[in-house]
């Protein structure tokens, strides 16, 4: 009998939220460092947990101290060697007064825009639309999901 030595996984993690205008248009960042366009988010640090992420990187990128909602989706994409997993969660509808006070972080991104949900597609990457897609049916549905997506 041979003896298999299993190394463990060791993912990045990724976490982010999901924003409204009063219109049910989304919030997408374009990225400096992307072709693609993106939601909020970004790493998580090996000191904090995916929702602490969130909130930080909202404050980082948009200038926002948001409250952060539930856990929507949970995805494992394949990118890098070992994987990446992300955790997006509901932001909620931001209300004029909290989109005009978005502050861009100009090092990370170009620009944002709420852009209807057809829209969307054409911004994001194909990953990036299916992720959107199960964070929506999720939200529309009140069940979070977990779902295994190609890269992203």
């Amino acid at each position: 009998m041979t003896t298999h030595e299993a190394t463990p996984a060791r993912p990045q993690v990724s976490s982010g939220a999901v924003f409204f205008d009063d219109d049910d248009r989304v919030l997408l960042v374009d990225p400096t460092y992307k072709e693609f366009w993106n939601l909020p988010g970004g790493g998580v640090d090996a000191d904090e947990t995916p929702r602490a992420a969130c909130v930080r990187e909202v404050r980082e990128e948009l200038g926002l101290d948001a409250s952060i909602g539930p856990l929507l989706v949970v995805a494992w994409t394949a990118n890098g060697p070992d994987g990446k997993v992300f955790f997006v969660f509901d932001g909620g509808v931001l209300p004029p007064d909290r989109r005009a006070a978005i502050v861009l972080d100009p090092a990370e991104l170009a620009e944002y825009a709420f852009v209807p949900v057809e829209r969307a597609r054409s911004l994001l990457s194909e990953p990036q639309w299916a992720l959107l897609a199960e964070v929506l049916a999720a939200r529309a549905d009140g069940v979070t999901r977990y779902v295994e997506l190609g890269q992203v």
